[in-house]
C-alpha cells in the first residue's frame, strides 16, 4: 500500500510502498478516508530527544471504513462501517489494576503513528476493536478525523477544574487551542479569550465561540493582560490554557493567571524550558499538565458533532493527496493560513 514515510530529521517525507496490515484477533484494518497533520508530528520529525525512528509512518488523527475484521472482533464491526479510533492498541485482557479510562498511561499500550505501530499517513491502518468508535450518520469522515484533537481540547478543559462563570484565557489558536476554547465556552465559562499572533487564527477562534480575541504580537498596542482586562472587565483570568508548546509559555501562563488561578499545559513542548517557581508560589498557582484524553472524551465529542452543537468543518483549511502531502507537511513548519491540513488518500 502507499504511505508517507519519515526518513530522518531534516528530510521531507517520502511516498513509498509498504506492506498492507492484517488485523490481529481483536483488531480491525481501516481504509483511511481522512487523516490530519498534528503539531506533535512536526515536532517529532525535528532534531531533538523525541525524534521518531526512521521509516516511521505517522498519522494519529484519522477516520475510515472498516476493511478487515479480526477473528475475535467479528460481530462487533462489519466491513464498510464508518469509524474513527483512538490511536492506541490495548490488549483486550487487562492486567489487574490497569484502568482503560487512561489509555496513554498504561504500560501495555501501543501507540499508533508515533513510532511504534504504523499510522494513518497510509491507505490502510490497523486499530484496536475496543478503541474504535462508529461515526454517527451526521458526522463526516473529515469531522471524524477531527475527533482526536477535539478530544484533547475537551480533556484540557476538564482538567482545568473550571467552574461556571470563570474567565478563561487560551494561549494559541492552533487546532488544540481552538478546541479548548470551544469546549470552555460550552462548559460554562463566562468569557473565553484567545491570544494569538495571526489575524486568520484569531478569526477562527471567534468562529468556534471565543467571546473575544487579543493580538499577541509586539505591535498590538498593549500587552495581553491589558487587552484581556479591556475585553472582559476582569483584571486577570481564572484559568489559562497554554496551547502553544514552546519554551517560555508556561511561565507566561503563570504570570497571566490570577492568584490561586489554574494553569493547564496542553501545548507539547519538546525542548528544555525554565520557569521562576517563586512567581507561582507567591500566587499559589495550580499547574496541571495534560496528556491526551479518556475514551469518554471521544464519546462526548462525537455526541456534540452529531447533534450539531459543535461546528468545526471550516477548521479543515487544506486537503491533499499523497503527491502533495510531503510539501504540505513541510509548509506547516512556517504556517500562514493553514489550520488543519488533511491527507485524503482517495
Amino acid at each position: 500500500m502507499k504511505a508517507a514515510i519519515f526518513e530522518g530529521a531534516g528530510k521531507p517525507l517520502s511516498i513509498g510502498e509498504i506492506a498492507s496490515p492484517d488485523p490481529g484477533p481483536y483488531e480491525l484494518v481501516l481504509k483511511v478516508k481522512a487523516c490530519g497533520i498534528c503539531g506533535s508530528d512536526l515536532h517529532c520529525t525535528e532534531h531533538g530527544p523525541f525524534t521518531l525512528p526512521e521509516n516511521t509512518v505517522m498519522g494519529h488523527e484519522f477516520s475510515g471504513e472498516v476493511a478487515a475484521v479480526g477473528s475475535a472482533a467479528k460481530g462487533r464491526f462489519v466491513k464498510g462501517e464508518r469509524v474513527t479510533a483512538l490511536p492506541v492498541i490495548i490488549p483486550p485482557m487487562a492486567p489487574a489494576g490497569l484502568d482503560d479510562a487512561e489509555p496513554w498511561m498504561r504500560p501495555d499500550m501501543q501507540p499508533i503513528g508515533l513510532g511504534v505501530l504504523p499510522g494513518a499517513y497510509a491507505e490502510y491502518v490497523r486499530v484496536g476493536v475496543n478503541q474504535t468508535k462508529r461515526l454517527p450518520e451526521a458526522v463526516s469522515f473529515e469531522q471524524g478525523a477531527l475527533v482526536e484533537p477535539l478530544a484533547v481540547g475537551l480533556h484540557a478543559v476538564n482538567r482545568a477544574d473550571m467552574r461556571s462563570g470563570d474567565t478563561v484565557l487560551v494561549l494559541g489558536a492552533g487546532p488544540i487551542g481552538l478546541a479548548s476554547a470551544a469546549f470552555a465556552l460550552r462548559m460554562g465559562a463566562a468569557h473565553v479569550v484567545v491570544s494569538e499572533l495571526t489575524d486568520h487564527r484569531r478569526a477562527l477562534a471567534e468562529s468556534v465561540g471565543a467571546t473575544a480575541t487579543v493580538d499577541a504580537t509586539v505591535d498590538a498596542g498593549g500587552n495581553v493582560l491589558e487587552q484581556f482586562a479591556a475585553k472582559t472587565g476582569a483584571p486577570m483570568p481564572d484559568v489559562v490554557i497554554e496551547a502553544v508548546g514552546i519554551p517560555g509559555m508556561v511561565q507566561q501562563a503563570i504570570d497571566l493567571v490570577k492568584p490561586r488561578g489554574r494553569v493547564v499545559v496542553v501545548g507539547v513542548c519538546q525542548q528544555q524550558d525554565t520557569l521562576m517557581p517563586m512567581t507561582a508560589i507567591m500566587k499559589e498557582v495550580g499547574v496541571q499538565f495534560v496528556l491526551g484524553y479518556e475514551p469518554r472524551d471521544w464519546d462526548t465529542v462525537l455526541s456534540f458533532l452529531a447533534g450539531g452543537r459543535l461546528q468545526v468543518e471550516h477548521l479543515v483549511t487544506h486537503r491533499v493527496g499523497f503527491d502533495a502531502f510531503p510539501a504540505a507537511f513541510e509548509a506547516l513548519r512556517t504556517p500562514h493560513d493553514q489550520c488543519k491540513v488533511m491527507l485524503k488518500p482517495d
